[in-house]
């Protein structure tokens, strides 16, 4: 338990399972109060149960990144909460992987206005309070699939569009104190990517190490891999570093 972030209120969108969970926990751990918005009524539930065992405060609400109002309400209720909004993790996300043939309209429009709505949403809304209060940090979650990935290319246009937003964002927002960033994660081990694995009909085991035998560092990547590299930009202390995509990936990606 530290006090890194004592003071400081983030708001973490998808934040009931893997990576987002992560994040959740180490802003909790290092003494932040904590809000998370999530569509998935049980995993959410189930995550607040354990937050509040382990004696962290956390504001949960269920809301979709989709939905203007539900984000704009649910920041306005953070803010009466906790007195600011401080950091904003852009997280929530969903895929649905096709290749492009096989690709409905709504697997291509759901995973753009998860990603790339919803981010966008999220963050016009927290920019209000951050530009008055004249210090913020929003952290947006990309992907190495933003560089191409077969099967992704709604996911992988998300992404890519999600590293555009950020650095437009630190260009607009700079002058106010807020620093806008990105972290895009390789292979981690999370609920998503057993999904991938299901859909190219291998285990998830299988999927964990042909995914290692490339990846530099020889192993996988896990939840709290990316947190650290989210803590980081959000810290007070990173106030020069905005408009950066950090690839998280066990080695370079260009």
């Amino acid at each position: 338990m530290g006090n890194r972030f004592e003071g400081k209120t983030a708001f973490v969108t998808g934040g009931s399972r893997g990576i987002g969970q992560a994040i959740v926990e180490q802003f909790a751990k290092e003494g932040a109060n904590v809000a998370v918005i999530d569509v998935n009524e049980e995993a959410l539930g189930k995550a607040a149960t354990e937050w509040k065992d382990a004696g962290f405060s956390v504001y949960t609400k269920i809301a979709s990144v989709t939905d203007r109002e539900q984000i704009e309400q649910a920041m306005k209720e953070v803010y009466e909460t906790f007195g600011s909004i401080d950091i904003l993790v852009n997280n929530a996300g969903v895929i649905r992987d096709n290749l492009v043939f096989k690709m409905t309209d709504d697997d291509w429009l759901t995973v753009m206005n998860v990603h790339l709505t919803g981010a966008f949403y999220a963050s016009r809304a927290a920019q209000t309070y951050m530009t008055q209060q004249k210090y913020g940090r929003i952290i947006n979650l990309s992907s190495t699939s933003a560089l191409g990935n077969r099967g992704q290319s709604n996911y992988a246009t998300a992404k890519a569009g999600l590293q555009g937003l950020t650095k437009t964002l630190a260009i607009e927002l700079g002058k106010f104190g807020v620093t806008v960033n990105a972290v895009a994660p390789g292979f981690i081990e999370t609920d998503m990517t057993k999904t991938t694995a299901e859909r190219l009909g291998i285990s998830f085991e299988d999927l964990v190490e042909a995914s290692v035998s490339k990846i530099p560092v020889g192993r996988s990547g896990k939840p709290d891999d990316i947190a650290n590299a989210v803590l980081f930009f959000a810290d007070e202390q990173s106030s020069f570093v905005s408009g950066q995509v950090l690839y998280v990936a066990g080695g370079p990606k260009n």
